[in-house]
């Protein structure tokens, strides 16, 4: 099984803001897969479907970021997934915009998403996919995570959230995490 997982908050008035740098890459995997409906179940949104007779989850937490353990959490419990078995996907603000860097371990690093599921899952050993937002220059870390990229800085985040997918897409066809990581970072 692979469980990918994208961090963001629930709502139309999040729907292209920075902390949802997750839901977006998961919107991008929903159309690569050919998948149109999602459930909504487990406080989450999610949709199952088959790839090379593996079972593929692409999830939705909709308890808001600071809770994305508790949906995780369910999920997992009831289909059985392990910790190996899911990949996370999070901005984060140390790294320029579109940036991607995955891990396959590590500490929250401030993020209160990662921390949750940290918390919920009771390990620090999943595998991530950081796309940078970037640390603002001249707002609060909130507000800026909050709002959406400026013209200019869309088409790099949007090239972040393509090679997300793409190492997603990598993943699912195969490839192991190391060869991931020496491909994407």
């Amino acid at each position: 099984m692979k469980c990918i997982i994208g961090l963001g908050n629930p709502g139309k008035k999040y729907d292209k803001t920075k902390h949802n740098m997750g839901f977006m890459t998961i919107d991008k995997l929903m159309d690569s897969y050919g998948q149109t409906q999602m459930k909504k179940d487990f406080s989450a949104e999610y949709c199952k479907f088959k790839v090379k007779g593996e079972t593929v989850f692409l999830v939705k937490p909709l308890t808001f970021m600071n809770d994305s353990g508790r949906a995780v959490r369910l999920i997992m419990g009831y289909f059985q997934i392990q910790e190996d078995e899911i990949m996370v996907i999070q901005d984060d603000l140390d790294m320029p915009i579109g940036k991607v860097r995955l891990r396959s371990k590590g500490s929250a690093g401030g993020h209160n998403g990662i921390k949750s599921i940290i918390s919920a899952v009771g390990t620090k050993d999943f595998k991530r996919i950081k796309i940078g937002i970037q640390h603002p220059a001249r707002q609060t870390v909130v507000n800026w995570v909050l709002t959406p990229f400026s013209k200019d800085e869309a088409p790099a985040a949007f090239m972040g959230i393509d090679n997300a997918a793409s190492a997603v897409e990598d993943w699912v066809d195969g490839d192991s995490f190391d060869q991931l990581m020496n491909k994407y970072n």
